[in-house]
């Protein structure tokens, strides 16, 4: 079984070629949470979870969501968690949640995607997108390749900077950045209504053919970069940047 969460494409992306080459089927967590589903979820003994990494470790909201979904039958779990550059000590956070839940924890594995957080950091255009993914492949084929065989991923670098990003950073960076306060829209919206349709927390309504967001946000990004007019900012930090989704 594999579940995956993502805002603009990397995870699918990711999930659908472990899929292709193992067979397993694939959930989509975004529509579960986007639900409020929290039904069981029978696997074959193995969950590969794919995600990506918000301030150096899985969304909270993917965290909060397994622990309240029963998973059936899990003997072992593999994280898979895509990054712009890195992923700090996410591991011990996944192992972790892997004791919460009594998998047997597999190891976490990293893969460098190109950068979607247009809220902070700048998108690579289309030629440099392709070539960011075109190194991560043989990663990914890597993955692969151990999950096949059954085989813990190796440990990642564990060091005081991984440690302090993934511990004290991340919860300041969730309680001070974290917010939807600043999308905006402008006149360029087609009232479309994509934004609310892909939003997986329901915090996008459309109103008079404008969105409005509410005080539940995640930071996916998936609003800003799938718009098809780019009619949305983030205040000023993403004017002028390219939108990303794979």
């Amino acid at each position: 079984m594999i579940i995956y969460f993502t805002g603009t494409g990397n995870s699918r992306y990711i999930a659908e070629k472990i899929a292709k080459k193992t067979a397993d089927r694939l959930i989509n967590v975004n529509d579960r949470i986007k639900r409020n589903d929290n039904s069981t979820i029978k696997t074959d003994g193995t969950l590969i979870i794919v995600m990506p990494t918000y301030a150096w470790r899985i969304p909270i909201i993917v965290r909060d969501w397994i622990i309240k979904t029963e998973f059936a039958n899990v003997n072992r779990a593999w994280f898979v968690m895509n990054c712009g550059s890195e992923i700090g000590n996410a591991a011990k956070y996944n192992m972790e949640l892997c004791d919460m839940k009594k998998f047997t924890y597999m190891g976490t594995a990293q893969v460098v995607m190109p950068e979607n957080y247009i809220a902070m950091f700048d998108a690579p255009d289309k030629e440099e997108a392709k070539q960011i993914i075109s190194k991560a492949e043989p990663v990914i084929d890597n993955i692969i390749g151990l999950i096949k065989e059954k085989k813990k991923f190796p440990d990642l670098k564990n060091n005081l900077y991984d440690r302090f990003m993934s511990g004290p950073v991340n919860k300041i960076f969730y309680s001070l950045f974290v917010k939807a306060d600043a999308f905006k829209v402008d006149d360029k919206c087609i009232g479309c209504g994509k934004c609310e349709q892909i939003c997986s927390l329901n915090n996008i309504t459309v109103q008079e053919n404008k969105p409005v967001w509410g005080k539940s946000c995640t930071h996916c990004m998936a609003c800003i970069c799938n718009c098809p007019t780019e009619a949305i900012e983030y205040g000023k930090k993403s004017i002028g940047k390219p939108r990303y989704h794979i």
